[in-house]
């Protein structure tokens, strides 16, 4: 069976672990990798998406990095207990006319006992700024 530690219950710890790990792999924009860290059959619904499976989360994955260019994100732990986790994160990016945006939301994780996400649940709002008001500068 395929293992992703930290595994739960988290500690303030692993669930700090968990939440880098995530972002890390989002930043690459790499749909395959990322949807390595959910399990088979994960459920999501990220704004009014529904996705249910690996295949469809590279699906999704690649759909949304063909939009969102230059895309940078930060997560940070919000809560957690158990298997569950609660992020808050920030994202930039500009769309194909250069317009930058950040977006801001929060997710819900839960996670089976092989550490793999098995749900999660994004909301997002998107609020266009200049190009001088990013925040997320580094380099790829």
């Amino acid at each position: 069976m395929e293992s992703r530690p930290p595994l739960p219950p988290f500690t303030l710890e692993t669930a700090t672990k968990k939440v880098q790990a995530a972002e890390d792999a989002w930043n690459t924009r790499d749909p395959v990798r990322v949807s390595l860290a959910y399990t088979p059959d994960t459920e999501w619904r990220n704004r009014a998406d529904f996705v249910n499976g690996r295949e469809q989360v590279v699906e999704f994955l690649t759909r949304k990095w063909e939009r969102e260019h230059d895309y940078r994100l930060r997560k940070t732990l919000w809560a957690f207990m158990d298997n569950r986790i609660a992020v808050r994160f920030e994202y930039e990016w500009h769309d194909a006319a250069g317009q930058w945006f950040r977006s801001h939301g929060n997710e819900n994780w839960e996670f089976a006992e092989n550490g793999l996400m098995q749900r999660r649940f994004a909301s997002i709002n998107d609020q266009p700024i200049d190009e001088s008001e990013r925040k997320f500068r580094w380099e790829r």
